[in-house]
């Protein structure tokens, strides 16, 4: 009998062969559309039932004789694994089958074979990050999701500027897989200290297996185990787009193709929120609560820092990567407050905390691509990803429309949607912080609490701009008067994706008790039954509760009632006329809000946090236009002197290379002498 992870092995098999699969057909051939992207999809949409079906009892653990002779790959399904192959199986079949109308063959499409490969490698690669139970293993599949991720965001590398994304990604992504490599080398370091091995005096002795069950038990000192953890979260933090390491987040999310930036943006960067809780919860044997005041200030600086570059961008694509941003943000808090309930022995608390992260992960993978697939159907059928240029698009694209603003009223976090309730959970965590240990904490709590509320209601403001001025309104150009609507399987994908926000939004009781098993595993606790199964009461009913369903009907309702009271009362008649035009009679679309002028707002406001270029018309002008770009300040602060100093030091040890192979035996044997006298002593 087939186990869950054999199905899950079976998966992965069967996602690389139809890469391989790919590169045996022409790149014109309809069956890319027809059948690969299509069987990927379902492959899954089968991954996630096997998570969803996954007990949670006990873990299921598997060794693949592939990797180096001594170090076999070890591969482990447990709760937390499982909730996070759910996220990736559900979100990936809805932009698989996306990806399958998006992708067609035609102009530009002549590399459609690899990134075939590509996207279904990326796949595979992402769902073995999630089973690795060994150092070896994990390091090897991270690069190569890393590398596949890569080749996607460089498809159309004929522009230099998606060249430029592409290699600052790759940067990024290699200092962060450093930063790891280094995470687990002081992790069995603590486990071959445990074993009782001796680096110094044998050299032939148990070096380890850097296996993580072999790490579980690993005891190490607390400045180790810090150092561990501080590792770990830059690392990983690099891979999520944490603030300052974001860098390449905006740059290279626009770049990709629209699937791979919902692919991107919904799951990869989850797989980095779970290697950071895997190292924290299931690795380390101890934790501060320093390391929760650090994740929850990092993580709040970061949501809304990316929230506020949102709301001044005029490129859809862009805008949602600095969403994005602000998303892992409100992750990064939630981890943080777990962090800090879990070392002061709050664990009720802890396991709020940690399920609102876990359903907001599920709920960003599931929103986010859902705009992202959105705003990729608006570029296939304009050729547009400038808001200023759009407008309208209600008209020609209705399905895209209206699936586009479940997602963005999803995101913004209105009831009854998804997002909503992993937001109220998270700030219910905070709201009921009784007394800490700490006394600084009372204090930081409470601002920390405005802060995600402050960043709540910005995303609202970021989608009020971005679906209005693109769908609302009239036309701003001839391209969208030439728009055409999404295809079916274009449509497909995006429909399943806003029915996932539509039910984790309806039925949040049920989510989180499928969620408890892997929440706790990692806090020890889990979150109190609620009363009835209609009603969400994290903690006390009487104290604050939820009922989603009641809150539906009495919204339909309320809309039901008011659409019959106007038919009655008008009898049907529908008098049109136009719109008070402030006394001018001439109406364009220039008299309409633009992307930019509402974004204006909070770049006056928020104009020391960014560096800010503005163009404004002269009062003469007949037809003025106002333009403006806000510049990320890290950029210029941060990795500008790095990059110069790199630079420099380049040009430095290029002295050495003179050319003669004299010189070049004189530098070996000089380091040979110098390693034999260290070596010596």
């Amino acid at each position: 009998m087939l186990l869950p992870i054999d199905f899950l092995m079976l998966a992965v098999a069967g996602w690389l062969l139809l890469g391989v699969a790919g590169l045996a057909l022409p790149s014109h051939s309809a069956w890319f559309g027809r059948m690969l992207f299509p069987l990927g999809a379902l492959i899954s949409l089968g991954v996630g039932l096997v998570g969803v079906g996954f007990s949670g009892e006990s873990a299921q653990v598997a060794i693949l004789a592939i990797g180096l002779p001594d170090l076999p790959f070890h591969l482990r399904l447990d709760s937390l694994s499982a909730l996070f192959v759910t996220l990736l199986g559900l979100a990936g079949g809805g932009i698989g089958w996306f990806a399958s109308g998006y992708f067609r063959p035609g102009k530009g499409q002549d590399g459609l074979r690899l990134l075939c490969l590509e996207y279904h490698l990326f796949l595979a690669s992402m769902l073995l990050v999630l089973l690795a139970d060994d150092a070896y293993a994990f390091m090897v599949v991270w690069e190569l999701m890393a590398l596949s991720s890569y080749f996607l965001v460089t498809s159309e590398h004929e522009d230099p500027e998606i060249r430029r994304a592409g290699f600052l990604y790759l940067l990024m992504a290699h200092v962060g897989a450093v930063s790891l490599l280094l995470c687990f080398g002081v992790m069995q370091g603590g486990e071959i200290g445990n074993l009782g091995g001796n680096l110094a005096g044998n050299h032939s002795g148990n070096l380890g297996t850097y296996t993580f069950s072999a790490m579980r038990h690993a005891r190490m000192t607390p400045f180790w185990a810090s150092t561990a953890f501080l590792l770990a979260l830059f690392g990983f933090g690099a891979k999520a787009g944490l603030v300052p390491l974001h860098v390449w987040l905006p740059e290279a999310h626009p770049a990709a193709p629209a699937p791979v930036s919902a692919l991107m943006s919904g799951v990869m960067l989850k797989t980095a929120i779970y290697g950071l809780l895997r190292v924290t919860f299931d690795l380390l044997h101890v934790r501060f609560a320093w390391w929760g005041i650090l994740a929850l200030g990092l993580g709040l600086v970061t949501a809304l820092y990316g929230v506020l570059f949102a709301a001044v961008q005029s490129d859809m694509k862009r805008l949602l990567a600095w969403s994005s941003i602000e998303n892992i943000g409100v992750l990064l808090a939630g981890f943080g407050l777990t962090l800090i309930f879990a070392t002061d022995g709050k664990g009720a608390l802890a396991a709020l905390a940690l399920t609102a992260m876990f359903y907001h992960a599920l709920n960003h993978a599931f929103f986010k691509g859902l705009l992202f697939t959105g705003a990729g159907a608006v570029l296939h059928a304009t050729g547009e990803r400038n808001m200023d240029r759009l407008g309208g698009l209600m008209r020609w694209m209705p399905w895209t429309a209206w699936l586009t603003l479940v997602g963005a009223l999803a995101i913004a976090g209105l009831p009854p949607l998804n997002g909503f309730v992993s937001e109220w959970l998270l700030l219910q965590a905070f709201l009921l912080t009784p007394g800490l240990s700490q006394p600084s904490l009372n204090m930081v709590i409470p601002v920390a609490a405005a802060s995600v509320a402050l960043a709540a209601a910005l995303a609202a403001y970021v989608m009020v701009k971005f679906f209005g001025v693109t769908f609302l309104g009239v036309a701003r150009s001839d391209s969208v008067q030439h728009a055409h609507e999404a295809s079916w399987r274009e449509r497909a994908g995006m429909l399943w994706l806003a029915t996932g926000c539509i039910l984790l939004g309806l039925f949040p009781t049920q989510v989180i008790a499928w969620l408890a098993p892997a929440v706790r595993m990692l806090s020890g606790h889990a979150l109190a039954q609620s009363p009835s199964w209609f009603l969400l009461a994290p903690v006390d009913a009487e104290r604050a509760s939820y009922a989603p369903l009641v809150f539906f009907a009495v919204v339909l309702a309320t809309l039901l009632g008011v659409f019959l009271w106007v038919r009655s009362v008008y009898h049907g008649r529908v008098r049109r006329a136009d719109p008070w035009d402030c006394g001018y009679p001439e109406q364009d679309a220039r008299m309409q809000d633009s992307a930019e002028g509402f974004g204006q707002p909070i770049r006056q406001i928020f104009s020391s946090f960014m560096q800010v270029d503005r163009e404004t018309p002269d009062p003469f002008e007949r037809h003025p236009r106002y333009s403006g770009e806000s510049r990320d300040m890290i950029w210029g602060l941060v990795y500008r002197p790095i990059a110069t100093l790199v630079a420099w030091a380049s040009s430095q040890a290029g002295r050495l290379q003179h050319g003669r192979i004299q010189w070049y035996l004189i530098y070996s044997f000089a380091t040979l002498i110098f390693l034999l006298v260290f070596v010596a002593r």
